[in-house]
């Protein structure tokens, strides 16, 4: 069984058609294959969809729309929400930080999603990461995620 790892740079592509959107589906999709996602990208898919809404990419009925059919995902357990960020979550995300902020300007909060895809690789036998942020996906292998790319599935996929 298949089973990946979305962060909010990709998992907001099952919701809005954007370059990557096929890839994503796709990999959802396959026979035998599970979405992971942590309870984070919750509350950055409400800011995703919001900014999306202010800079007319999307108007607010497809946002209700979409954020629906983000629950209802949720509710069939085609994506599985991880467990509740603790405090643990936080200081590891903090090493990543310092261990990878200069030198490959990984942010906060794209160093919590790694943090909980690593978790849910060892709890749940994930295996990679879907994003479509460049330094996440260089950072991730480094910490030992494979990363992949939706936009560029080939050349990332590590």
């Amino acid at each position: 069984m298949a089973r990946y790892f979305f962060d909010t740079s990709a998992l907001a592509k099952l919701y809005h058609y954007e370059n990557g959107s096929d890839y994503v589906e796709r990999v959802l999709n396959y026979p035998q294959s599970m979405g992971f996602i942590s309870r984070l990208s919750l509350v950055e898919m409400e800011s995703v969809f919001a900014i999306k809404v202010r800079t007319g990419r999307m108007d607010e009925s497809a946002r209700v729309f979409a954020l629906r059919r983000l629950r209802a995902d949720i509710v069939q357990d085609r994506l599985i929400v991880g467990p509740t960020i603790e405090s643990k979550h936080y200081r590891s995300a903090a090493k990543l930080v310092r261990l990878y902020g200069v030198s490959h300007g990984l942010r906060t909060l794209d160093a919590l999603q790694l943090v909980n895809a690593l978790e849910m690789m060892e709890a749940f036998g994930v295996s990679a990461m879907l994003s479509a942020d460049r330094r996440l996906c260089e950072v991730a292998p480094l910490c030992g995620c494979p990363a992949i790319d939706p936009t560029q599935p080939g050349a990332v996929d590590r």
